[in-house]
C-alpha cells in the first residue's frame, strides 16, 4: 500500500487534510487521492474511513486527534481492526512503531520550532519506523530542502499552506507532497 500511496502522491501531490464532515464531503469530490483525517471519535472513525475507501481514496488517520483513543499502542490496534484505514499519522514514536508493526502506512509528524527540533527529527528517522515524515509548518523551503536531502524517507510539508505558491515552493524544495486543510487548494 505504501508504494501505491507514493505513486498517488507523485501524480497528485496535494493531500486533503480534513477536520470536519463538510471537509470530508469536499475531499470525496476532490482530485486528491490521499486524505488525512484530523477529526473524529471512537464512534465515527470507522464510518469516516469507509466513506473515503468507498470513494477510492487512501485514508490516513491522525490517531492522536481521535477522541476516545488513548495515546497508547492499543489505539493503533483499534484503527487496524475496526476501520479500513490505510495508515496512521502520529507525533508519538510509540504509536508510529505500533503502526509499523501492524502493517499500516506510518507517518511521523514533527513540528520544526528550532534547531533542537530539527535534530530530533533526524534522530527519530534514523530508527526506521516512519515510512514518511510530515513537517510543520510547511512554508519553510530552506528547512524542507535540508531535511529532504538528508532523509531516506519521503517528506510531506504541512501546516500554514495558504496558496498554490506555498505548494510549489514546498515541492520545489524537495517535499513529495503537501497536506492542507484549505479545500481551495485541493482542486475539484
Amino acid at each position: 500500500m505504501l508504494k501505491q500511496m507514493i505513486k498517488a502522491l507523485e501524480e497528485m501531490p496535494i493531500i486533503a487534510a480534513i477536520k470536519n464532515d463538510e471537509e470530508l464531503r469536499l475531499a470525496l469530490k476532490s482530485e486528491c487521492q490521499v486524505v488525512f483525517v484530523l477529526y473524529g471519535d471512537i464512534c465515527n472513525i470507522a464510518a469516516i474511513a469507509s466513506r473515503l475507501k468507498d470513494a477510492g481514496k487512501i485514508a490516513i488517520i491522525h490517531v492522536d486527534l481521535i477522541e476516545g483513543l488513548e495515546n497508547k499502542p492499543v489505539a493503533v490496534d483499534f484503527i487496524k481492526q475496526m476501520t479500513r484505514a490505510d495508515g496512521v499519522i502520529s507525533t508519538k514514536p510509540a504509536l508510529v512503531k505500533a503502526s509499523k508493526e501492524a502493517g499500516l502506512i506510518t507517518i511521523q509528524r514533527f513540528f520544526v520550532l528550532d534547531s533542537r527540533a530539527f535534530e530530533n527529527i533526524q534522530k527519530h528517522i534514523s530508527l526506521g519506523l516512519a515510512d514518511l515524515v510530515e513537517v510543520l509548518p510547511g512554508v519553510m523551503p530552506k528547512i524542507i530542502r535540508k531535511l529532504a536531502s538528508e532523509m531516506e524517507v519521503p517528506l510531506i510539508a504541512g501546516g500554514l499552506i495558504t496558496d498554490k505558491e506555498d505548494v510549489i515552493n514546498a515541492l520545489s524544495a524537495g517535499a513529495l507532497a503537501v497536506s492542507t486543510t484549505l479545500s481551495d487548494i485541493w482542486g475539484s
